[in-house]
């Protein structure tokens, strides 16, 4: 791609028009700053997202942007079906709905402070952390099924959470229409044992603290204030989700021909949206975010378990519970015409901007909840979908720091010990089982996630609410 044909159409707002065989141009939603460091291999694969048949709009790009399988990571692309429209494998990615939730504790820093290693430990202790991490939960076939299909709605009626917390998960806590017999048996075997377990990369549980605000009137009506304690979770559907991309990528692969594609790159693998293995895709999929949504709502169970027994006076409400690799069909309003779209979110949040009817009523005027992970041991944040969202680029916006360098180079640089010294001697603690693990995910391997989340904001993404600083991470 040549940077050259960049127009800059407004502020973080960036346009390559379609040439060749695009057939939509490519939005790039970043700072000046960023888009020089954002690697070439990014922009090439989201010139050839936009290369696909039935896409709609543009190809677009969010701040946090870097190379993935296919789609970049931080890439969203929406498709009609009736137009030809495609359901692509790499541009949900590997790690299906993983994603982020935020719980409230009523706390503050103090609280913490009289016992945070005491509460490190106990959070290592009860959340299984690493590559091939295991818990106690053990899944039978048909409880398999059952949660494939339930979601967090099937973790709450086994008593692993509230009621309540359904209301602030999206999609009520349950994908509908997910299909558990499509999902291989392999992908089943990898997941019995998984349940409740963060896994590794750079999966994490932190206890934070609100540090600064930006916009009060938001922040109240979310439950945040000034000094206040959260619990944010990101992981996602583990060994289940993974094993589910590479069974269907290599069948999108072996098909493309029989479906007149021709794609610019393997990674691309895709399928029509209305051919037998699309929906099969789909139905799998969507039983990959019921997952997700099940593991993290277990996880919370733990965590407030830990909560009741050192901090008794915690009240744990959930905030909100956000996807960030999945792709959905929603209704959006392209050139004056609503149309039915299948919205591909690789690396990106949804973000609906107030008054959205799919947001609990509670959050509805304020927009839903946007949470953005920093880096290990930096600056975490809480968004709130902006009213411009949904024509920027169909209500999405970043979702992390967004890496800048390989987990690779990353360790020739750092030391997991010295990384893990180093954020102690700043008050936060890391507890992690691989001092490795540790070096790949070091604050500096990551893009500087203010400036991120400042790139969103000036594109109309998103509006900040709130920024979080760590006092603990469980590392995984």
């Amino acid at each position: 791609m040549n940077r050259n044909n960049l127009k800059e159409c407004g502020p973080c707002h960036w346009e390559l028009p379609a040439s060749g065989a695009m057939r939509v141009p490519v939005v790039i939603y970043t700072s000046d700053a960023l888009l020089r460091a954002m690697d070439d291999k990014a922009l090439e694969q989201a010139v050839n997202v936009a290369t696909l048949p039935g896409i709609v709009g543009a190809s677009y790009v969010m701040p946090d942007a870097h190379w993935g399988y296919g789609f970049p990571i931080g890439g969203v692309a929406a498709f009609d079906a009736d137009a030809g429209g495609v359901v692509s494998a790499g541009g949900v990615g590997f790690d299906i709905s993983c994603g982020v939730r935020c719980l409230l504790t009523g706390l503050r820093r103090e609280h913490i402070l009289a016992v945070q290693h005491a509460l490190a430990d106990a959070l290592y202790t009860q959340i299984p952390a690493g590559l091939g991490s295991t818990g106690a939960i053990r899944l039978g076939a048909a409880q398999m099924d059952a949660m494939l299909s339930g979601g967090a709605k099937w973790a709450v009626g086994r008593g692993w959470g509230l009621d309540a917390d359904l209301a602030r998960i999206e999609e009520h806590g349950q994908m509908l229409h997910a299909k558990p017999a499509l999902v291989s048996e392999q992908a089943k075997r990898r997941q019995r044992d998984e349940m409740g377990t963060l896994g590794s990369g750079n999966h994490y549980l932190e206890v934070q603290e609100v540090t600064q605000l930006f916009d009060d009137a938001i922040a109240q009506s979310y439950g945040l204030a000034l000094g206040d304690v959260v619990v944010m979770i990101h992981c996602g559907s583990r060994g289940l989700g993974h094993q589910i991309g590479t069974d269907f990528l290599s069948r999108m692969v072996a098909q493309a021909p029989g479906h007149g594609l021709s794609l610019p790159d393997r990674e691309l693998a895709c399928a029509p949206i209305h051919s037998e293995l699309g929906q099969e895709y789909l139905g799998a999929m969507r039983a990959a975010i019921n997952c997700a949504l099940a593991n993290r709502q277990i996880l919370t169970h733990l965590v407030r378990e830990v909560f009741a027994r050192l901090l008794p006076a915690a009240q744990m409400p959930l905030l909100y519970d956000v996807s960030h690799n999945t792709c959905k069909l929603e209704e959006h309003r392209v050139n004056g015409h609503l149309r039915q779209l299948y919205v591909h979110r690789k690396g990106a949040t949804r973000a609906f901007g107030p008054d959205h009817p799919e947001l609990p009523a509670a959050l509805r005027a304020a927009g839903q909840p946007v949470l953005i992970g920093g880096s290990m041991g930096t600056s975490s944040y809480v968004l709130a979908g902006a009213a411009t969202s949904e024509t920027r680029a169909f209500a999405s916006a970043c979702h992390g720091a967004g890496r800048a360098m390989s987990r690779h180079a990353a360790t020739n640089i750092w030391q997991g010990r010295q990384v893990i010294d180093e954020l102690a001697g700043r008050g936060v603690l890391i507890r992690s089982p691989s001092t490795r693990g540790v070096a790949e995910e070091a604050p500096g391997a990551y893009k500087d996630v203010t400036a991120v989340v400042d790139a969103a904001q000036a594109a109309g993404l998103a509006q900040k609410v709130a920024r979080l600083t760590p006092l603990i991470c469980i590392k995984g």
